[in-house]
């Protein structure tokens, strides 16, 4: 009976069933995750003097991006974050919110003191649902160590899916770029960049490229592609931005990954600093881009910025 119970309070499925997608539908967004963490409840003590120092992990399976992080309350067993996070959603049928609260450590690797996880598709768009977890110690519904209480996280989450708008005759479609979603922070927006391809790009000890982004110290990775000096990517990147970044530039480096224990794993193949100002008063721009510190290379970058 208490296994059931456990079972039913765990959101996380045995078997998870993901549709065989056309590649570049897999990248287009779909809508907007907002997520609130509230608090947390009864956690269990973890140090051996004084009380834990928890933070709580989160991140959206189907994505490589980086977690994103609470800040961590010092020695307290019952912390309020109402703290804000926003993560943008691909496939709401099939993708998780995975949870994990942590107990902060200043010195060696960082304990954890329970998971859960939530499926999107249990949310009704455009609505707030407030709710509380118990902790878990695995994934597993059926783990016997899962019946020791380990406390409890409340949240609070949105799905906003984007607005389409229905009406636009077929040729202008591919003209029109679509407004951030709701939830969206007030004033900001969603930059949407598309790596398409390099041309000429030449290593001294190897050429398998692959384009590192980075704006505002987050950073986006394609695909590496083995020995092509005209490599094609045709991949999609999305940044969530508080503010319009007319005065921002984003960094795109074309680098080149060796094989093995190569003594030169890696090298950049050139790079360029593209000001966004002009995305943000266009909302498209599609230009092919001379690499600084190569020879002839260029890459072909398309950029989108979808205002709230």
């Amino acid at each position: 009976m208490i296994k059931e119970q456990v079972a039913n309070l765990y959101l996380w499925p045995k078997t998870l069933e993901v549709p065989i997608l056309d590649q570049r539908a897999t990248h287009k967004p779909v809508g907007m995750l907002h997520v609130k963490v509230v608090k947390a409840t009864d956690l269990k003590k973890k140090d051996m003097m004084g009380k834990s120092d928890p933070y709580v992990k989160l991140k959206l399976t189907g994505e490589k991006l980086p977690s994103k992080k609470t800040t961590v309350k010092l020695s307290n067993l019952n912390p309020e974050w109402n703290e804000e996070f926003n993560f943008v959603v691909k496939d709401p049928e099939s993708q998780v919110l995975e949870l994990s609260v942590y107990d902060w450590e200043k010195v060696g690797s960082h304990e954890r003191m329970g998971i859960q996880a939530y499926h999107l598709k249990e949310l009704t768009p455009s609505e707030t649902k407030s709710f509380t977890l118990n902790l878990l110690k695995t994934i597993d519904p059926n783990d016997p160590q899962n019946l020791k209480p380990r406390g409890q996280i409340t949240l609070e989450m949105t799905y906003n899916p984007f607005k389409e708008d229905e009406n636009l005759p077929a040729d202008e479609e591919d003209s029109v770029v679509e407004k951030a979603p709701e939830g969206t922070p007030a004033g900001g927006g969603l930059l949407v960049v598309r790596v398409i391809e390099a041309e000429d790009v030449e290593g001294k000890h190897h050429t398998n490229p692959y384009v590192r982004l980075l704006l505002k110290g987050e950073e986006r990775k394609t695909k590496p592609i083995k020995k092509n000096r005209d490599p094609r990517w045709d991949q999609e990147f999305e940044f969530m931005l508080e503010d319009p970044p007319v005065n921002d530039k984003i960094h795109v480096e074309v680098m080149s990954k060796g094989s093995g224990l190569a003594l030169h794993s890696r090298e950049s193949l050139g790079y360029v600093d593209i000001n966004l100002s002009d995305v943000v008063n266009n909302k498209r721009i599609n230009e092919k881009y001379h690499l600084i510190d190569s020879k002839n290379g260029k890459i072909q970058i398309e950029l989108l910025w979808r205002s709230s």
